[in-house]
């Protein structure tokens, strides 16, 4: 039987965590972030070395994550709910002109976005019948066959 070696004496078992979500303050010309669940905090010019910082205290306490950090500013706050208001508001008339059966074209020209945008939008809500995402005669598009494969939902 083998002994254990001094390198695997020193290691401690690490706690594995699917995700970290950390918002980071804006302090003068850093940026200042704490996780108080484990004890750490972080700093540094940009995001990306809060992250690193963030890191390497979480790894000193054994914990090994994926960190996200979100900038939180009041003007920041303020762009988070005005993009949620416009997304909500997109969705809704996006939902509307579709139940009226106009094609998407005219949705994405109506609603200033893209046939891609009005195709997410519309799939996000399962409102898409299954020709608009994968062709389909109202689209000009040949039908699915079997040689086509549908995406994963």
């Amino acid at each position: 039987m083998t002994e254990p070696t001094e390198a695997t004496e020193a290691t401690e078992p690490t706690e594995a965590i699917e995700a970290i979500e950390c918002r980071a303050t804006r302090r003068g010309r850093i940026w200042v972030a704490h996780l108080p669940e484990h004890g750490v905090f972080g700093h540094g010019r940009t995001l990306k070395t809060v992250c690193e910082n963030i890191l390497q205290g979480l790894a000193l306490v054994g914990v090994t994550a994926e960190v996200h950090i979100t900038a939180d500013t009041p003007e920041l706050e303020k762009l988070r709910s005005a993009k949620a208001a416009y997304e909500a508001a997109l969705t809704e008339a996006v939902d509307a002109l579709a139940l009226r059966r106009a094609p998407l074209r005219d949705i994405a020209q109506a609603t200033e976005t893209t046939v891609t945008g009005v195709r997410g939008v519309l799939a996000a809500q399962r409102a898409l019948p299954p020709h608009y995402l994968f062709g389909g005669p109202a689209m000009g598009l040949p039908a699915s066959g079997p040689g086509m494969t549908a995406p994963p939902c």
